[in-house]
């Protein structure tokens, strides 16, 4: 269990804090207390269930950002049975926040094509922070085209709050990466699935996230700005962002039913960061299952599918 607690999930510390201080006493005093912990467990999970039956939207926003959360080369080394990392746009150079690469699921190739934020100092300043500049959307660009090439599908996993906004990303031609990355995702003619597991951040999200379906983790967001943005635009100050987060209608149950999104993949009680191996098989199955439904589609399919899903209903707004 993570020693990162939230403020709203306080009530559950102090529970485990008993716990852990009665443990402590059986073994000091060699006094039978498993009674006592055992009604502790059970407190604590009713108080679990509890809190996270109620969270509110800024809450959901907090558990998209936990540090302990998995990250997508989590999820890649557990639920694919083979993996090689491609690097590089073959332009500039290779961009590590950019994660790309051929897997074995099951049987099946696929080319997954992931944000990649890094755990602990050093991996987060080199991968900055899942933050892409316009390379790593350009070598998102060459593997979606490779992956055609070969009739591979291609599932990508989003997790980043956004592209990198540095002035030497905006001379590479950041937003023209992204909009490229979105007009051939839009043309593709093989399957593609995307899968929301943190921040879903803006055009840096949406440049890989045009795919046939797209899946949501239970706790994860997607927006075309982050909350803080929002309020510092709306309400000239940051601080508003909970407020921000209530009126963007930005968790997985608010995009469902807007139909932005085609299903929510469940993530145990308290989130996806206390059980880490369950968050990657719900994940794992829930690809499986996407995949076998459009895996058996034509091109033309596939394709009028997700001109229906995105240009059809961007007229009909």
């Amino acid at each position: 269990m993570s020693n990162y607690i939230l403020d709203f999930e306080s009530p559950l510390r102090e529970v485990e804090e008993k716990i852990d201080t009665l443990k402590s006493t059986g073994i000091k005093t060699g006094m039978d207390v498993s009674e006592g912990i055992k009604q502790l467990e059970e407190q604590l999970i009713q108080k679990r269930k509890m809190i996270y039956k109620n969270l509110s939207r800024w809450e959901r926003v907090q558990l998209a950002r936990h540090p302990k959360r998995p990250y997508s080369s989590d999820i890649i080394i557990r639920m694919a049975d083979y993996w090689l990392e491609l690097h590089g746009d073959r332009c500039f150079s290779d961009d590590p926040a950019m994660v790309c690469g051929i897997a074995r699921l099951n049987d099946l190739r696929v080319m997954i094509i992931s944000q990649e934020k890094g755990r602990g100092t050093k991996k987060k300043v080199y991968h900055n922070f899942g933050m892409s500049r316009p390379e790593g959307y350009r070598k998102a660009l060459r593997l979606m085209k490779l992956a055609e090439k070969y009739n591979i599908p291609v599932l990508t996993l989003i997790d980043t709050p956004g592209a990198y906004p540095g002035v030497g990303a905006e001379q590479r031609g950041q937003s023209e990466a992204i909009a490229k990355c979105i007009e051939v995702s839009l043309n593709l003619k093989i399957p593609t699935i995307s899968v929301i597991i943190g921040e879903g951040g803006s055009g840096g999200a949406v440049a890989i996230a045009t795919t046939n379906k797209v899946l949501m983790l239970e706790h994860s967001v997607y927006s075309v700005i982050s909350p803080e943005g929002c309020a510092s635009i709306l309400w000239k100050d940051s601080k508003y962002a909970e407020e921000a987060a209530v009126s963007m209608k930005i968790t997985a149950q608010d995009l469902k039913e807007l139909d932005i999104i085609d299903s929510i993949i469940a993530e145990p009680v308290g989130g996806a960061h206390r059980n880490p191996s369950e968050t990657i098989k719900n994940v794992g199955n829930a690809l499986k299952t996407s995949l076998k439904q459009i895996n058996s589609l034509d091109k033309n399919e596939l394709f009028n599918q997700r001109k229906n899903k995105y240009l059809m209903t961007l007229n009909k707004s």
